[in-house]
């Protein structure tokens, strides 16, 4: 154990002298950045019309980050190391944009913010002011894949960037704050699944400044001795640096870094040589005071240790005298005039410790991924489709096929450097399993006789969480790589928020023109509402469509096959795109065949379009469409239309099946929506609509809810109606099934209401008739169960 008053001299006096000064400069330019409008580098008595107006930001962790990164920066030049900066810390925003702007790396992607006094002026201004940048850790901050504004992703995102880069070290910042949450709790847990040979290095820091908002933080409260049980349990090797004295936590945090690491070195020269002993990794424990170095006291109240200086310490500088004398003697105590020349740029002796380009964190390009990713050759889809000689006339399991194809991706170099498969336990359960004919599961814990398919190198990451299956496909595609997410629909919801943040980064770095496009975050929404039959309600969810379909429409995109070749076709092009976030909803059950693969290819290049195969009278102008999204809902309209033909055979009935849910939004709302005249002509402007949708019906109501025949829309879906039943009971729970869809032909279009009665008794009978089936034999009725299209 290391502490600030049991130290060795790791740092010579010119070290020493020199992470203090880059520290100073730092603590400098961020408590600046919540202050100043103008006197940058107080070449003048500081006067109300010099600060801001409105003062935000957060000071009270940036201290904290500005010595952690000083320090890093000591160890990769002394190693010539490859390392990336995580900030956990929420709104570290000051502190990442203080030392990239130190390091020139700021500077570069920001030429407006160059480093002389105009430029630190422009730094100063912009933060957390209109027009400018956030005060968290955003994609305008170069070095960064992290998302500061919600807590709890740091380590997960820190793991994802580790896969696969052997020779990378991830230096991840944890806020004693964010280690209260689910997700960073859970994230310990992923150096079970690093392997020392082919990843790199997680180096998580968990800093204890004492405090969050308003309350103290539980792990600074705890004994120390429970925390390191904690930490060891947690299977890591716990270093501690602790105390407030500058010089002396400088030593010590010196020394304590050159242990760590020379540990991981350790770690990986073992286990590269040969050695399967799993290891515990360093943890690095930071204890130091929230605010350090701030103002001590304000207004007669302690302020630095305490959550007082958690945002901003002095909160009314432009009309109190008091407070504005504060600030100045604050921002003076650094002695900004022995850190900046004269045009305001850094002297020699605080970046004397600076790497050189790629080496400095907020250069390297495994923080920019787009400038790494490689193309993934992916295999042609048409040689996994099934044979389609007639629509219907076979069956298969849609995501058991997708299985096949992505065995063959991980079969080729590509696959198996640059695609991982991430999910909660649910790979096998969503018939993807193929993969393990040429892979496994990535495991580096103890393995039992009756274990299958887990491997120290595996390329499938399982674990039963959500929440870091997402963190670590986020940390994986950012820093340059590919992969896909394979989760039961229903509990996708765990990661809402994640993907919130997700869609957010991408849309926000897509107007940033030096950061460069990454791989997709992809989707697979697989054992779906509508065959949770045996699950019961608990698993019945289709509503994580309607979150996605809320936000950035450059962004997202969602998907409906409705059966396997599209299914196919959708992965392959969802598995080439760049800076979305795609949701492929697909079942894994046995479902009819409909397209065979050119026809698949090009209905879902098309995204939504009539099936003239299934539609009677195609050169009449239909008495209705029947509109399908989604693979249940597909059957069903099918089964629906075929029960016309019979019942009512001189109807004109259209088919309309949309795999690309986004083109029912106009063109001006969506890239991928239909023009009025495209909407118009697929789904005529005045005719009757019966929508049958995989999810809330209400959405396609939203989607099109300007379009000319809006008022003819009939939609059903999911209404929450679920329990533990058949598959086709959940169907007539909610509607959805052929039965009601003829009804609801008969009551919508005109005139058939009084021709049609006998049908629509028929169609009521029916429905009766399974009730009582189920009832009694507890399976659907054969006339259902044995139903085909032919």
């Amino acid at each position: 154990m290391s502490t600030a008053t049991e130290v060795r001299a790791a740092l010579s006096e010119d070290e020493l002298s020199q992470v203090d000064a880059l520290w100073r400069a730092a603590n400098y330019l961020s408590a600046g950045q919540i202050y100043l409008l103008d006197n940058p580098l107080l070449r003048e008595p500081l006067r109300p019309e010099h600060i801001k107006p409105r003062l935000l930001g957060h000071w009270g962790t940036s201290p904290g980050l500005n010595f952690v990164y000083a320090h890093l920066n000591r160890l990769i030049r002394r190693h010539d190391l490859d390392m990336m900066f995580v900030t956990g810390p929420g709104h570290g925003g000051p502190a990442l944009l203080a030392n990239t702007w130190l390091e020139g790396s700021y500077p570069e992607v920001a030429p407006e913010a160059g480093q002389d006094a105009d430029g630190m002026r422009v730094l100063f201004r912009q933060f957390s002011f209109p027009g400018g940048v956030p005060s968290h850790v955003a994609p305008q901050v170069p070095g960064s894949i992290h998302e500061g504004g919600e807590l709890g992703y740091s380590l997960a995102h820190a793991y994802g960037a580790a896969f696969d880069n052997p020779d990378l070290i991830v230096a991840c910042v944890i806020g004693d704050g964010e280690a209260e949450t689910g997700p960073l709790a859970t994230s310990w847990h992923a150096n079970k699944f690093l392997d020392p040979v082919h990843d790199g290095a997680v180096l998580p820091i968990l800093h204890l400044n004492g405090y969050k908002i308003a309350n103290p933080t539980v792990l600074s409260r705890i004994p120390g001795a429970e925390l390191d049980e904690l930490l060891r349990g947690y299977g890591y090797a716990p270093h501690y640096v602790t105390g407030s004295d500058p010089a002396l936590m400088h030593q010590a945090m010196a020394a304590t870094l050159d242990d760590v690491h020379a540990r991981i070195r350790r770690i990986q020269d073992e286990a590269r040589g040969g050695s399967r002993e799993r290891p515990r990794w360093p943890v690095l424990v930071l204890r130091s005071p929230k605010g350090w170095t701030g103002p001590s006291t304000v207004d007669g109240k302690p302020v630095e240790g305490t959550w007082r200086s958690h945002q901003v310490p002095l909160p009314n500088v432009r009309g109190n005298p008091e407070h504005l004398r504060a600030l100045e003697a604050w921002l003076r105590s650094y002695r900004p005039e022995e850190l900046f020349d004269r045009d305001g740029g850094p002297k020699p002796e605080v970046t004397a410790l600076v790497p050189r380009g790629e080496r400095r964190m907020g250069a390297n390009p495994h923080a920019n991924g787009g400038l790494l990713l490689r193309p993934l050759p992916l295999p042609d889809f048409a040689a996994h489709a099934v044979v389609v000689p007639e629509p219907g006339a076979s069956s298969a399991e849609p995501t058991r096929a997708l299985g096949r194809y992505l065995k063959e991706l991980f079969a080729n170099d590509a696959g198996r450097r640059d695609f991982r498969l991430f999910g909660p336990d649910e790979t096998a359960s969503n018939r993807l399993d193929a993969v393990y004919d040429v892979t496994a599961k990535a495991w580096q814990a103890e393995v039992e006789p009756a274990d299958e398919h887990l491997a120290t190198d595996g390329r499938v990451v399982e674990v039963l969480s959500e929440h870091l299956c997402q963190g670590w496909l986020e940390g994986y595609l950012l820093t340059g790589r590919h992969g896909l997410f394979s989760c039961y629909e229903a509990f996708v919801h765990i990661v809402d928020s994640m993907v919130n943040q997700h869609i957010k980064w991408l849309r926000t770095a897509r107007g940033i023109p030096w950061r460069r496009p990454v791989a997709s975050l992809n989707y697979l929404l697989t054992s779906h509402v509508w065959r949770q039959d045996h699950n019961g309600f608990s698993h019945q969810d289709p509503g994580f469509i309607d979150h996605v379909a809320n936000k950035s429409a450059e962004v997202v995109r969602v998907y409906l096959p409705p059966d396997t070749n599209t299914l196919l076709s959708v992965a392959e092009h969802c598995l080439r795109s760049r800076d979305y976030v795609n949701v492929i909803v697909a079942g894994k059950n046995e479902t009819p065949n409909w397209l065979g693969p050119e026809q698949a290819a090009l209905h879902c290049a098309r995204g939504a379009g009539i099936w003239e195969w299934a539609s009677t009278f195609p050169e009449r102008e239909p008495d209705v469409v029947l509109a399908c999204a989604g693979d249940a809902p597909t059957m069903e309209v099918l089964a629906a239309a075929k029960l016309l033909r019979e019942h009512l055979p001189r109807l004109a009935v259209r088919v309309v099946n949309v795999v690309d849910l986004m083109r029912l939004q106009p063109d001006t709302e969506h890239p991928h929506g239909m023009t009025g005249w495209e909407f118009d002509a697929l789904f005529t402007p005045d005719r009757p609509v019966i929508f049958a949708y995989h999810g809330y019906p209400w959405l396609i109501h939203r989607l099109a809810y300007r379009r000319t025949n809006h008022a003819e829309f009939h939609v059903r879906g999911y209404k929450e109606h679920g329990t533990t039943t058949t598959p086709f009971d959940m169907l007539v729970l909610n509607d959805m099934d052929r039965f009601q869809l003829v009804i609801d032909v008969i009551d919508r279009v005109p005139g058939l209401a009084r021709t049609a009665a006998p049908v629509r008794q028929a169609m009521t009978e029916a429905r009766e008739r399974h009730h009582r089936w189920i009832s009694e034999h507890g399976e659907d009725l054969p006339e259902v169960r044995d139903w085909t299209w032919s």
